[in-house]
C-alpha cells in the first residue's frame, strides 16, 4: 500500500519480530528505523539493512538512561509521548489531559489524566536508530519532586525541558539543582515555539544567567509562533521541516538564504561557548579555524558527559516539530552508562568510594530505587549497575543480608510490562517477589559494597487524618504503610499529646492527591483538618500550699495533709536535671508523712502534671518541693495522699501566675535575593524573629533563619510560593517552647 497506515503497519511487523528474536537470541541491540515516510522500496532497503545488522555478531551495542524533566506544564509528557510515537512504541498520539478517553501514554493513573499532571515518574524503553533507550517520564509540581529526585539518582542523562514563552521557572531551578547534585550530563529542549511570546534567545540567556550554564544552541527555529515550520541544524548545517499529519515526514533541506547570517553568528557563538568546555575546540578556536562537523559533535559530546556544557534543542513537541532530531541528540551527546562515573561505597572500609565497572561479567550491583505496590504484590524498580540479573537466581540485599530468588524480571512500557530472561549492566528493569526498602542495594555475592543513597527533602506541610468511620480503621492502616513506603517525603506519625495521627509532606497537592487515592484505592473517606499545637503550661512565680483531702464514706475513709511549695524551673536548672522539664523534691523531716507514702506523693505530682489549669495542657518547667504533711493510722493510703498531692498543685498552679506556652519553631528560608523583602515581612506579620541572613556566593540567593510560632506557620509553604513565583523553599525544625505573646 502506499498510504502512510499501510507502510506504518508493514514497519510495525519488521520492527516486532525484530524484538522478539532479538529477546530469544539475546545477541543485538534493538536497531531502531527512523520513522519518516518513505517509499516502499525505501523501507524494504531500510528492512534489509536492519536485518543485516541485527544478523551480525559485531552490531554495536548503543544504551541511554534518560529522564525527562522540567517545570510543570513545560510539555514533558507531551514530548515523551511524541518519542514514543516516533520509535514506534505506541501506535497513535493521545492528549495529556485525557480529552479522548484515552489519555497520553505515560500518565496511567487515573488522577494523572483527570487533573493533567504527571505525579508519579513512569519508565518505558524504546528503539531509536541503533539505541536502546531507557525513559523514565517525571513530575514538574515542586510537591512531587522526590520522584524527579529518585530518577536522576540512577539515570546517567536528562533532557531538561524549558517552555518557549514562561522560560526558566521556579520548578526549573529545583531540577537543575538535583541534575547538579548527582552531576547528570543534560541536554535542553526549548518547547512551544508555535506560542505567542515564544522566544529561544530568551531562554537560553536565562539558562545562563540564572542556572549558571554553559549552554548555546545547536538548532535555531525557522520560524516561531504561527510560522513555526522546523529547526535548523548548527553543527551540521543542515534544514529539517516535519510535514505529515503527525510530524512523521523529516524532509531535509538546505539551510533558507534568510538564515544563513544568523546560522553562521550562532555557529560562532556555540564554538565559543564550546572553547570554555573543550581544550580541542578551544585551540581551534584561538586559531581561528573552523572545525569540521565530526569534531564538533565529538567535542560536544565529551562535554556534555562532563558536565561542562549543555547544547540546547528546540521545537514544539505538541505541534511535532523537532523531536526526532531531539532523539539524534540523545545518541550522539549523552552517555554509554560505562561512560558516567558511578561509585560505591565500601561498608568494610569506612564507607570509602569504590568505582563501578558496569561491565554484565563482575559482581551484580543494583540499586531499588522506587517501589510500587500492584495487585501482584510489590513491583521493585531496580538499575543495574554492573553484573547482571537472570530469571530464577538467587540475589542478596547487602542492607539486610536477606537471600531473594528472582521469580520475574519485567521491562515496565508505563503500566504495562514485558517479561523478560534476562537484564544487562545499565539495563532499569523491574521484578516481583523483592520485598525491600527504597534505596536498598543488592549483589549476587559476598561483597559488602552499597550505593549511595538519595537526597530526600523535609515534608514542610502537615494535616492531622483520621477515617470517617471506624470499621475502615484497617483499610486507612494499609493505605499509610503502602504510601508511606513508596514515597519517603510522605510522613505519618501519631502525636504523643493529641493522639491525631498527623500526614506530613511536600504541600497542599501532595496530601490531597494522597488523601484521594485512599478514598480510590483503599475505599477509605478521611477527615482532615490541621494539627493541634501541642502547648504546654507553666507558673510564673514562688507559692506555697497546705492541702488537706479528707474523705469519710462509712468504714474506713481517706485522710491525707500536704505542705510544700512550688516554683518556675529556669533553662539551667532543666539541663542540670538531664533536660527533665519538671522535679520533684522531698525535704520532709521526721515522720509526719510516714516514707512509704513518698513515692504517693510523687504520683500525684506527675498526675497534676498531666494537665494544667488553663487550657488542658501537660505541664511543665516546675518545681514541687515537699516539706511537711498530716497522716491518720487508719484512713491514710496511697490512693489518700496521692489524691492529695495532685489537688493539692492543681489548686496552687491556678494561683501562681499561670501562663501559656507556645512551641517554635526554628524555620530556614532559601529565596533569590529579589524577593528578600516581601519573605521578611511576611515572616514579622507571622510574629517571626529573624535571626540572621546570608547572602550566596554568586550574590542571587540569600538564606534567612527565623523563629516563628508553630501556631502561625501554618498555611505558609503556600504563601511561600505566592511571593516568590515558586521559587523560594523552607524547612522547619521544633526548637521549643515559649511563653504565648499576650495581644
Amino acid at each position: 500500500s502506499s498510504s502512510f497506515c499501510g507502510q506504518h503497519h508493514f514497519y510495525q511487523t519488521i520492527t516486532m519480530v525484530a524484538f522478539l528474536l532479538g529477546q530469544v537470541s539475546r545477541r543485538v541491540p534493538a536497531l531502531r528505523i527512523q520513522h519518516s515516510l518513505q517509499t516502499n522500496s525505501a523501507r524494504a532497503a531500510n528492512a534489509r539493512s536492519f536485518w543485516k545488522r541485527w544478523m551480525s555478531s559485531e552490531a554495536k551495542k548503543v544504551h541511554r538512561n534518560i529522564g525527562i524533566s522540567a517545570h510543570i506544564d513545560s510539555g514533558k509528557t507531551t514530548l515523551t509521548e511524541r518519542i514514543l510515537f516516533y520509535t514506534g512504541r505506541i501506535n497513535s498520539i493521545h492528549d495529556v489531559r485525557g480529552k479522548d478517553g484515552v489519555g497520553a501514554k505515560m500518565d496511567s493513573m487515573d488522577l494523572e489524566r483527570e487533573k493533567g499532571i504527571t505525579i508519579q515518574s513512569a519508565a518505558t524503553f524504546c528503539q531509536w536508530k541503533n539505541a536502546h533507550i531507557n525513559i523514565i517520564d517525571t513530575p514538574g509540581h515542586v510537591d512531587f519532586t522526590i520522584e524527579v529526585e529518585r530518577a536522576l539518582r540512577v539515570l546517567d542523562g536528562g533532557i531538561l525541558v524549558l517552555c518557549g514563552v514562561s522560560g526558566v521557572q521556579s520548578q526549573s531551578l529545583t531540577v537543575d539543582r538535583q541534575m547538579k547534585r548527582y552531576n547528570v550530563p543534560r541536554l535542553a529542549f526549548i518547547n512551544k515555539l508555535d506560542r505567542v511570546g515564544s522566544s529561544p534567545e530568551r531562554v537560553i540567556g536565562q539558562l545562563r544567567d540564572q542556572l549558571k550554564l554553559n549552554a548555546a544552541a545547536v538548532q535555531i527555529p525557522i520560524g516561531l509562533e504561527d510560522v513555526h515550520k522546523g529547526v535548523v541544524d548548527i553543527v551540521e548545517e543542515k534544514a529539517y521541516y516535519f510535514e505529515g499529519e503527525k510530524g512523521e515526514e523529516v524532509k531535509e533541506a538546505e539551510i533558507p538564504d534568510s538564515l544563513k547570517d544568523q546560522v553562521e553568528e550562532k555557529r560562532m557563538e556555540l564554538l565559543e561557548m564550546l572553547s570554555d568546555a573543550d581544550d580541542e575546540i578551544a585551540e581551534a578556536f584561538l586559531m581561528e579555524e573552523i572545525p569540521d562537523k565530526d569534531t564538533m559533535k565529538a567535542a560536544i559530546r565529551r562535554a556534555v558527559i562532563s558536565c561542562t556544557f549543555v547544547p540546547v534543542f528546540m521545537g514544539s513537541a505538541y505541534k511535532n516539530r523537532g523531536v526526532q532530531p531531539l532523539l539524534d541528540g540523545v545518541v550522539d551527546y549523552l552517555p554509554e552508562p560505562i561512560e558516567k562515573p558511578n561509585f560505591a561505597l565500601d561498608v568494610e572500609r569506612d564507607e570509602e568510594p569504590v568505582p563501578v565497572t558496569c561491565k554484565d561479567d563482575d559482581p551484580l550491583l543494583a540499586l531499588a530505587f522506587k517501589l510500587d505496590e500492584t495487585p501482584f504484590g510489590q513491583l521493585t524498580y531496580m538499575r543495574i549497575y554492573q553484573g547482571s540479573l537472570n530469571k530464577g537466581n538467587f540475589i542478596t540485599n547487602v542492607n539486610d543480608g536477606k537471600k531473594v530468588k528472582l521469580g520475574r524480571i519485567v521491562r515496565m512500557h508505563s503500566d504495562d510490562m514485558e517479561d523478560i530472561e534476562h537484564a544487562g549492566s545499565g539495563e532499569v528493569v523491574a521484578m516481583f517477589g523483592v520485598q525491600c526498602k527504597s534505596m536498598d542495594t543488592f549483589s549476587d555475592g559476598p561483597q559488602n559494597l552499597v550505593m549511595s543513597s538519595m537526597f530526600v527533602p523535609e515534608p514542610v506541610m502537615s494535616l492531622s487524618v483520621k477515617p470517617a468511620e471506624s470499621s475502615m480503621r484497617n483499610n486507612f492502616a494499609k493505605a499509610l504503610g503502602k504510601f508511606t513506603k513508596e514515597d519517603p517525603t510522605l510522613r505519618v506519625r501519631v502525636d504523643e499529646n493529641t493522639s491525631e495521627t498527623v500526614l506530613s509532606g511536600m504541600g497542599e497537592l501532595h496530601l490531597e492527591v494522597y488523601i484521594e487515592r485512599m478514598q480510590r484505592e483503599y475505599g477509605v473517606k478521611c477527615m482532615t483538618g490541621q494539627p493541634k499545637v501541642n502547648y504546654k503550661e507553666t507558673i510564673g512565680k514562688k507559692l506555697k500550699f497546705d492541702w488537706t483531702h479528707k474523705k469519710q464514706t462509712g468504714g474506713a475513709g481517706q485522710f491525707a495533709r500536704v505542705i510544700g511549695y512550688v516554683e518556675p524551673l529556669t533553662e539551667e536548672q532543666i539541663e542540670e536535671n538531664g533536660g527533665n522539664v519538671t522535679e520533684f523534691v522531698n525535704h520532709c523531716i521526721g515522720t509526719n508523712i510516714p516514707p512509704e507514702y513518698y513515692t504517693s506523693c510523687e504520683k500525684g505530682t506527675n498526675d497534676a502534671m498531666n494537665e494544667g489549669g488553663l487550657v488542658g495542657a501537660a505541664v511543665e518547667r516546675v518545681k514541687v518541693v515537699l516539706e511537711d504533711g498530716a497522716s491518720h493510722e487508719v484512713d491514710s493510703s496511697d490512693m489518700a495522699f496521692r489524691t492529695c498531692m495532685a489537688n493539692a498543685l492543681r489548686d496552687v498552679m491556678k494561683k501562681a501566675s499561670p501562663k501559656i506556652l507556645e512551641p517554635v519553631m526554628s524555620v530556614e528560608i532559601e529565596v533569590p535575593t529579589d524577593f528578600q523583602g516581601q519573605v521578611v515581612g511576611a515572616l514579622n506579620r507571622r510574629m517571626g524573629m529573624i535571626q540572621s541572613s546570608e547572602t550566596s556566593d554568586d550574590g542571587t540567593g540569600i538564606k534567612i533563619e527565623a523563629e516563628v510560632p508553630l501556631a502561625n506557620m501554618f498555611g505558609y509553604s503556600t504563601e511561600l510560593r505566592s511571593q516568590t513565583q515558586g521559587k523560594g523553599e523552607f524547612t522547619m525544625e521544633y526548637n521549643r517552647h515559649v511563653q504565648v505573646v499576650q495581644n
